[in-house]
């Protein structure tokens, strides 16, 4: 399994970072025209009732064999001798069933489809659906103590709906969207109706997952079973987007019911693409978030805000030079939120080529702080029982 961890490297490098490269590099126009779909939207049917019942429509679900979402990453630097791996990167069912708690995880991953004939990706099959599963292996393993992990398919809009604002891009989303919101219906008729829940995605998951919070779970009886909430790698105001989330922003590291988040830069970090288009976007209350500060939990503390040394990074997922296996590294990388409300993570580590234009660790914001999302979820999950 560690074999073909983090091909999504490669991936990305070849068909992602070209547009990216060229938006800084030669004009917005060109990547637009590389990436966004000129196709017509193409309307996606709703899917059947209760389609999710179906394990073909789920990339890791409780049952599954060779679920990614339970891949053990070993420990040490890439030199460590191979024959390791089978033993730090593999633990044995029993080993790994006797670990787990009574929580239930809802992971919705990043954009995984690139292609621009289309403004959805198809349910299953080709290279998107592939890619998502490697992206559940690197960023939903985290969560593999928790007794159920749910990380769903759905028709994700493709990655040039992020690009442009034509109304078609707005029809994807809110497609992909619809597939999301029938999976978490489904996920909570399947999971016991006491057991604590922990939501997380990235990237395009995080958008989704946001919208879920607004209208699934702010100010409804289900509020009270979030343990925790993971929105990474997706601009949050402060000002203009937590309240309609009905969650708080995490300020103690024994918080539950809260919301984390953060965007990885190093140093120098040059974020104005991000923050371009961050200035001119509507908050969930109607106003433009303009520059108002955005959430920055410091994974490394569990705190907004603050600093913490490398030394307290205790496990950063890191890849081989030949991108083929990844290993935890401890005191990998330090993180200090700014007062833009970015995570800023020092000079540039060494974490392969996909690392995107002005320093933008987006690919890694979850790699990066790997065993300390992994300790700070069982915090959260604890402070939530002892509290009922």
């Amino acid at each position: 399994m560690a074999r073909k961890f983090l091909y999504i490297v490669a991936f990305l490098i070849v068909l992602v970072l070209a547009g990216l490269f060229a938006l800084r590099i030669w004009s917005t126009e060109l990547t637009k025209l590389a990436l966004v779909p000129s196709a017509a939207f193409e309307k996606q049917t709703p899917l059947k009732t209760n389609a999710y019942a179906d394990p073909k429509l789920w990339l890791s679900r409780p049952g599954m064999a060779n679920d990614p979402a339970r891949w053990q990453p070993p420990v040490g630097t890439p030199a460590t001798d191979a024959a390791s791996d089978a033993a730090s990167g593999a633990p044995s069912p029993d080993a790994s069933q006797a670990e787990r708690q009574d929580y239930a995880v809802f992971f919705i991953h990043p954009t995984s489809y690139l292609d621009r004939a289309h403004w959805n990706a198809p349910l299953a099959g080709g290279e998107a659906d592939r890619i998502a599963q490697i992206y559940v292996k690197g960023m939903a393993s985290p969560f593999n103590q928790a007794k159920e992990i749910w990380a769903p398919r759905y028709r994700q809009a493709t990655f040039g709906a992020f690009l442009t604002d034509q109304p078609e891009a707005t029809q994807a989303i809110d497609a992909a969207y619809a597939d999301v919101h029938d999976a978490f219906t489904y996920f909570l008729s399947q999971i016991g109706p006491d057991t604590p829940i922990v939501l997380a995605g990235h990237s395009q998951g995080a958008l989704h997952l946001l919208r879920l919070l607004r209208q699934d779970v702010a100010n409804k009886p289900l509020a009270g079973r979030i343990a925790a909430v993971y929105a990474i790698g997706w601009p949050i105001s402060v000002q203009h987007d937590l309240a309609g989330l009905g969650l708080p922003g995490c300020d103690k590291a024994d918080q539950a019911g809260c919301v984390m988040s953060w965007s990885s830069y190093a140093e120098p970090a040059d974020p104005s693409m991000v923050l371009d288009t961050y200035r001119n976007s509507i908050g969930f209350d109607g106003q433009p978030r303009g520059d108002s500060p955005i959430l920055c939990t410091n994974p490394l503390t569990g705190k907004i805000g603050g600093s913490a040394p490398a030394s307290a990074n205790l496990g950063t997922l890191v890849p081989d030079e030949e991108l083929t296996k990844g290993r935890l590294v401890a005191g990998y990388a330090l993180a200090r939120c700014d007062e833009r409300g970015l995570l800023l993570i020092g000079e540039p580590p060494a974490m392969g080529n996909a690392v995107l234009p002005g320093n933008n660790y987006h690919v890694y914001d979850i790699p990066l702080f790997w065993k300390n999302l992994q300790r700070d979820v069982t915090r959260r999950v604890k402070a939530w029982q002892g509290a009922q």
